[in-house]
């Protein structure tokens, strides 16, 4: 009963931004509809408009709706219903959005892996998830090969990123790819992209039930509080609020501009703000399936973008980049800044790029989560501070707290950043321990998402991150994190114990160093291939520490802790060399 009454004795959430916004916007209705619902009906406004750009290739909105439905009929001639989890496994590829719109109209949920994710990583994404179909790129079937038959998985569905080129960029393609990677064997278990859409050709009844806002459409991956591998259940509702809120931020985007998907589909940002919002829109994506940071410049020059979102790695990349004489970036209306802090320095640097290149375009910052859809506050056009990461996007709610006491901290101080809305998770799926450890609910009646970021509030409601309370690593925009490193590789017969920290890298932010301490008996100087190769068959690529030294113990603090502060200054060579 208790709990109840909390529920209904909601005090109102103070929200010194609601002045940058209307009445109207702060509290919008989300309508009972699906993210396909969405992608419909920007087919049915703008037909003839541009959906999707990939390579030489261009998808109208009328023509990609075609294609999603041929293929949901596909899913359900597979047997594919509401509820049923399919993993998608695929670079920045049409295939990808194709089948997630698809799945969504048959109330399915796509499972959003990194294809870059480790066999073992991959086995349990699939078990955990209980996925009956797997979507995948084709040059990966040795991630699956020994393990696809240890899961539920009853069909591989495999893409090859020449499905969507023309027919001579795909032989280019093709003659390229010989003998570089081991082909998947033709049996039951597997099939192709092409051959998997043909099998509607038997099933042309549309589905009669109609899913909407609350349904599940989307899981995505986080480490949560603990820094362990979760499944994030996102809502149909998240996408769909999403979109309209980047559409008030972002005033300047109309139907026909253009976003630069250099983020991949299994992450928020780069799935909701670079994909679902530009087509719910009638603004068009751009794939991009291998990003070369080096070459960023040229990729502009021949995408001519109407919005960027990237990590700061990436811009500091483009200013020194000199592929291009002569480029004109007058075609930018925003570029977004998120997944790590943006110094004032690099943030100079780059506004004074956009300037020398003909284009009027501010750098502006955002912040979220996957647990919140990624996108929770964002700097805009006027609506900016230098520094800050914005305001909360027009329905979100922030509060900076003692993470000890939940107590609200005054405007300017730091602390935890809590997160109120209408486009939070569902949960962590089968993991109701965790969830709720993260989805609290406070004295003042509301579910508060806790980030464990650090951050202040000033006076106006602009919020200025200032760092992890969690031991985190980001390195080129993906979250690592330790604890799940340090079990990987003290899990190989050869380490006694582990500790990863971040260290500072030129390119890529910070960058994983594990110290280790062997076991009697073994040494570095033969082991340490050995265990770089176990990185590398159990973590994803991004996650593999960049340097491995060997140490006899580990410094501890007086409570006998390990020390990580006389980690950071340890630059000593290997004990065991």
């Amino acid at each position: 009963m208790a709990i109840f009454d909390i529920f209904r004795k909601k005090k109102p959430i103070p929200a010194p931004w609601a002045k940058y916004y209307t009445e109207e916007e702060m509290n919008y209705k989300i309508p009972n509809i699906s993210i396909y619902d969405q992608v419909k009906k920007s087919s049915i406004k703008y037909p003839n408009y541009i959906a999707i750009k990939y390579m030489n290739k261009k998808i109208k909105y009328k023509d990609l709706i075609k294609i999603i439905d041929r293929v949901s009929l596909s899913f359900r001639e597979l047997g594919v219903k509401k509820g049923d989890i399919i993993t998608i496994c695929l670079p920045n590829v049409p295939e990808a959005l194709i089948t997630l719109y698809a799945l969504n109209r048959l109330g399915a949920i796509a499972n959003m892996l990194h294809p870059l994710s480790a066999e073992e990583e991959i086995k349990q994404s699939l078990i955990s998830t209980k996925s009956k179909f797997m979507v995948l790129v084709d040059m990966f079937y040795d991630k699956i090969e020994n393990t696809i038959r240890e899961t539920r998985v009853q069909k591989v569905i495999f893409v090859s990123p020449a499905d969507s080129l023309n027919p001579i960029m795909r032989l280019g393609y093709n003659l390229k790819q010989i003998g570089k990677y081991k082909k998947y064997p033709h049996d039951d278990l597997f099939i192709s992209w092409r051959k998997f859409r043909k099998m509607h050709l038997s099933s042309n009844v549309e589905p009669k039930t109609k899913f909407g806002r609350n349904t599940p459409a989307v899981i995505l991956h986080s480490g949560g509080t603990s820094g362990t591998p979760k499944n994030v259940v996102i809502q149909n509702r998240s996408f769909i609020l999403a979109a309209h809120q980047e559409q008030i931020q972002m005033k300047r985007l109309v139907a026909g501009d253009c976003c630069l998907a250099i983020m991949p589909n299994f992450h928020g940002f780069g799935l909701s703000v670079l994909m679902h919002t530009p087509l719910a829109l009638g603004c068009y994506s751009i794939l991009v399936p291998q990003f070369d940071s080096k070459k960023f410049d040229t990729l502009f020059k021949k995408t001519r973008p109407t919005c960027v979102l990237g990590v700061p790695t990436l811009y500091e990349a483009l200013i020194n980049s000199h592929n291009e004489k002569d480029l004109d970036l007058s075609f930018l209306k925003y570029v977004v800044s998120g997944g790590d802090i943006l110094s004032k320095k690099l943030e100079d640097r780059i506004n004074e790029y956009f300037k020398e290149h003909n284009s009027t375009a501010v750098i502006t910052q955002g912040y979220g989560l996957s647990e919140a859809l990624a996108a929770v506050t964002l700097a805009c056009d006027d609506i900016n501070k230098s520094g800050s990461v914005g305001i909360p996007l027009a329905g979100n709610y922030i509060k900076i707290i003692n993470p000890a006491t939940q107590e609200t901290l005054p405007y300017g101080e730091v602390g935890e950043i809590v997160v109120n809305g209408k486009a939070l998770m569902m949960g962590y799926l089968n993991n109701e321990s965790e969830t709720n450890a993260v989805l609290q609910v406070h004295k003042d009646g509301h579910v508060w998402l806790h980030t464990g970021d650090l951050g202040y509030m000033d006076t106006d409601g602009f919020i200025f991150y200032k760092g992890r309370t969690k031991r985190m690593i980001i390195t080129s925009g993906y979250n690592v994190y330790p604890s799940h490193v340090e079990e990987v590789i003290e899990s190989h017969p050869a380490v006694l114990q582990c500790t990863v920290i971040g260290i500072p890298h030129p390119y890529k932010q910070e960058v994983g160093k594990a110290f280790i301490v062997l076991k009697d008996g073994f040494h570095g100087l033969f082991v340490k291939q050995e265990i770089k190769n176990y990185c590398k068959k159990n973590l994803a690529k991004y996650m593999i520490p960049y340097q491995f030294v060997f140490r006899k113990q580990l410094p501890k603090t007086k409570l006998g802790k390990v020390d990580f502060q006389k980690l950071r200054s340890d630059i000593g060579v290997d004990d065991d060399e």
